[in-house]
């Protein structure tokens, strides 16, 4: 029988902060209601040593235009604890914002990571969206590539990085001390789960990722990247148990097989429309937050393919 020796790892790191011989990390949200992410500012008590995960830059998709209001906010809150920031983490090339991560790298230091399946992601965006061979496809735009297992220091507190592959091919999630950031792989219990039908998207693999990380130990706290408001829920949540994810999350629940779930997620997804700023999103992130080289009369231009929109 394969032995998963970075599940077990990981796990290892939970149950060792639950028990107290491992500090546990604060974590500090910043929820950005116009996307409905959640970024997160994770920090070691001991050494205020930081890393932010996944970032928001302000777009206004009526004009185009870019504000750094929400990650001011970001800088205001490290400032002021007196942070240092080592890390500027991506879960995964979101589609539904833009990353801040460039800017805050300006003003606050700190290497920008993402999974090394990031490379495929650039592989099938950079033919959807015709990029020439100016526009590397190795992820080299990135100061780090994170492989299923490494691990890294926040001051005293480990990180260690899980593949969870499904709503995109380079999903990561990360656990630091006895907390796990999971990016779009779960949402809270009473939403359920992310889509699967991107490019390179699988939803058997979703299900798989998801089993592996029911895995951590119950009272793991599990930090989401997205809320939308469940029915007959009126105010946002980002922060559960695992223990909840396990008994009541409505897609992903214990009991539900991985064939009920990936027919549930195909049939679901059909009737999905395309986030709303998928376009910009996807050419900048994978740009590992960096806009397109303006031309020569100095505009920065963003594709639109006709193809997506069939």
């Amino acid at each position: 029988m394969h032995t998963d020796t970075h599940l077990e790892s990981a796990i290892s790191l939970v149950e060792d902060t639950l028990a107290g011989t491992r500090q546990a990390p604060l974590v500090q949200a910043f929820f950005h209601e116009p996307t409905f992410t959640a970024t997160y500012v994770v920090s070691d008590p001991a050494t205020k040593r930081a890393a932010i995960i996944d970032s928001v830059l302000d777009f206004d998709h009526a004009s185009g235009s870019t504000g750094f209001a929400s990650a001011d906010l970001v800088i205001a809150y490290v400032q002021q604890e007196g942070l240092a920031v080592d890390w500027l983490l991506e879960t995964h090339a979101h589609a539904d914002h833009l990353s801040a991560a460039p800017y805050l790298q300006q003003k606050l230091g700190g290497e920008l990571g993402i999974g090394a399946d990031i490379a495929t992601v650039q592989e099938v965006f950079g033919k959807i969206f015709n990029e020439g061979t100016e526009f590397e496809r190795d992820g080299s735009q990135f100061d780090v590539l994170f492989n299923d297992g490494d691990s890294l220091q926040i001051g005293e507190l480990e990180l260690i990085a899980l593949h969870v592959p499904g709503h995109t091919p380079a999903d990561m999630a990360f656990v630091i001390g006895d907390a796990l950031f999971t990016g779009d792989t779960m949402f809270m219990p009473d939403y359920g789960s992310a889509r699967a039908d991107f490019p390179g998207g699988d939803a058997r693999a979703l299900y798989r990722s998801v089993r592996r990380l029911m895995e951590l130990p119950d009272a793991t706290r599990v930090f989401l990247c997205h809320d939308y408001k469940a029915p007959n829920r009126d105010h946002f949540v980002w922060e559960t148990t695992m223990l909840a994810e396990k008994t009541g999350n409505v897609h992903l629940h214990k009991d539900v097989t991985e064939d009920d779930f990936v027919a549930m997620r195909t049939q679901r997804d059909a009737t999905l429309e395309m986030p709303r700023l998928i376009l910009p999103a996807i050419q900048v992130n994978m740009r590992a937050g960096h806009l397109p080289e303006p031309e020569d009369n100095g505009v920065v231009y963003l594709k639109l393919p006709l193809n997506l929109l069939r």
